[in-house]
């Protein structure tokens, strides 16, 4: 039986996974990554990335044969990037996901780039994605566009702005990469921008790669063309030289070179294949995978990512769409809450043991509670999601009497701010009616899981395994059993993610129904606290209320 790889590089750690077509995991292994912060400022050496991925891959490959490694696939963070020389060498720190710096670089980026950005869904970018923060790089290093970049409206103009397909028919079915190369006019810059899984892949096929579509998202790369906006990025000063070609997340890049099968322990010759952002590959290994299911990552903070057909747009401008290997979309939204606000509001405290107490105390369900207090629980100042309301504080309705009503009131307020965040998206139009998946640390907890379905009111599935690094280990599955990828299995395509996912490399650990137990009322009262406060839109506010009536 084949076997895949799967490397999660994450922030805090590099993760390497081992996985068969059943699901088993043969090898595994994790190095940890170092971050410099200051203020706005987080940096990152690549090359650290290179060494400890390599370290945990070949660690995690120990006991493989290497005659059973049919591919291996990487994700990143979103919106992590840097400069590199001609040789992908780097020329610059990496500026991760939440380095904020580029405050003046985004305001220019959201003016040039409105159109653009409207269209695309999201309204707007923000300081820590990777657009403004390239903008950052560029003035850092005193490396301004070169002359010829100014005609680069000029060549798209002349291309007439069409699709991706529609370009390739007008070159007589020239490739995407040949299409970009021309668009550079052949030209080669001395400086790239490389995403943080660019880097990587780099060093594995030994070549320039293209990136994926998936984290080039935040650095503005057009999702619905799969092309770069080259008139605003022009506008911009981007030199286009600079820009990677973009290819769809399962797109063979190359195979593993000879360096990189010495440095790794993968075999020369392994395919590599184009992975994803951390947040997809997390959906992907959760088995989120067709539309209207959803993939709820309750950690430190709380992430939801689905599948929709169509773009989803937004108003406000928190929810945003990534695009699956088979052309649908991922929508998708971060909170500032979640089980982060547990060790600083109880510090010190067996969570396992409050967990027990709740539940010896009020039961599986929430019968006849409507009284316990709720705690909005942000982690932060701010909130991005289901609403954008930057001075967003936290608070409590009702005083705990103890550290076990305490403890429930953060989950029941984590639990309101899940259910809110699906009402918003159903005002969208997003289909949520769906698998509803949880994953991440809070998934410890019995009592939050029977509490997240009971506030649901809906069924909801636990995961074995939904690490990202089983998502790409999926994902190189899937390109390298059929002749092309699918996230959904829509009809016409050959559904090969689907297809492995079902075949059990993905598997299901338990379903929890709802108790029946009657929360609309706190519900409702912790929203009317939100929309009072100014955060929540009136609009947003009144569907919440609608749908809980139904």
């Amino acid at each position: 039986m084949s076997v895949w790889i799967g490397i999660d590089l994450g922030t805090q750690s590099v993760r390497a996974m081992a996985v068969d077509g059943s699901g088993q995991v043969l090898g595994a292994a994790s190095r940890a990554l170092t971050s410099h912060r200051d203020g706005p400022r987080h940096e990152q050496d690549p090359e650290q990335w290179w060494e400890e991925l390599a370290a945990a891959t070949r660690e995690a490959l120990a006991g493989v044969p290497a005659s059973r490694i049919a591919g291996v696939a990487v994700d990143a963070t979103s919106g992590t990037v840097l400069l590199t020389d001609g040789h992908g060498d780097p020329l610059t720190p990496a500026l991760m996901y939440d380095d904020r710096r580029a405050t003046e670089e985004v305001e220019r980026v959201n003016v040039v780039g409105a159109r653009v950005w409207e269209r695309l869904g999201y309204q707007r970018m923000q300081p820590n994605w990777a657009l403004p923060k390239l903008l950052w790089l560029l003035r850092a290093e005193g490396r301004p566009a070169p002359q010829h970049t100014a005609s680069r409206a000029g060549t798209q103009a002349a291309q007439g702005g069409g699709s991706r397909t529609e370009s390739q028919a007008a070159q007589g079915g020239s490739s995407r990469a040949e299409s970009q190369a021309a668009r550079r006019g052949g030209g080669r810059a001395e400086v790239r921008l490389a995403h943080q899984s660019d880097f990587v892949n780099r060093r594995l096929v030994g070549t320039e790669v293209a990136t994926d579509l998936s984290n080039a998202l935040k650095t503005g790369v057009d999702l619905i063309d799969e092309r770069w906006p080259y008139d605003v990025l022009d506008a911009l000063g981007v030199p286009a030289e600079v820009l990677p070609d973009v290819v769809r997340p399962g797109s063979v890049l190359g195979v593993v070179c000879a360096a990189a099968a010495e440095a790794t322990g993968l075999p020369e010759g392994t395919p590599v294949i184009a992975g994803t952002t951390d947040g997809c590959a997390a959906q992907l290994g959760a088995g989120a995978l067709r539309p209207g299911s959803w993939n709820s990552v309750l950690g430190t903070t709380l992430v939801l990512k689905g599948v929709t057909e169509e773009l989803i747009h937004d108003p406000l401008g928190v929810v945003y769409s990534h695009r699956a290997p088979d052309g649908s979309w991922l929508p998708g939204g971060a909170s500032s809450t979640g089980a982060g606000v547990l060790a600083r509001d109880l510090p010190g405290r067996d969570l396992a043991a409050l967990s027990r107490q709740a539940t010896a105390r009020y039961g599986t369900g929430e019968g006849g509670t409507d009284f316990l207090p709720i705690t909005y629980p942000l982690v932060s100042r701010g909130e991005r999601f289901p609403f954008a309301a930057p001075e967003a504080e936290g608070f409590t309705l009702g005083e705990p009497a103890d550290d076990v009503e305490r403890y429930v009131a953060i989950l029941r307020g984590a639990a309101f701010v899940e259910r809110l965040c699906f009402d918003y998206l159903d005002l969208l139009g997003a289909p949520v009616d769906g698998e509803i998946i949880l994953t991440g640390g809070a998934t410890r907890s019995a009592y939050w899981n029977q509490l997240r379905a009971d506030v649901l009111g809906r069924p909801v599935t636990l995961r074995e395994n939904a690490e990202p690094a089983l998502g790409m280990a999926l994902l190189a599955a899937s390109a390298t059993t059929g002749p092309a990828t699918s996230w959904t299995g829509t009809p016409g395509d050959t559904a090969a993610v689907t297809t492995v996912s079902g075949g059990g490399m993905v598997r299901t650990r338990a379903v929890i129904d709802p108790s029946g137990a009657e929360l609309h009322e706190p519900y409702l009262r912790f929203i009317a606290e939100l929309e009072d406060r100014g955060w929540l839109p009136t609009a947003a506010a009144d569907h919440a209320r609608e749908r809980t009536a139904r």
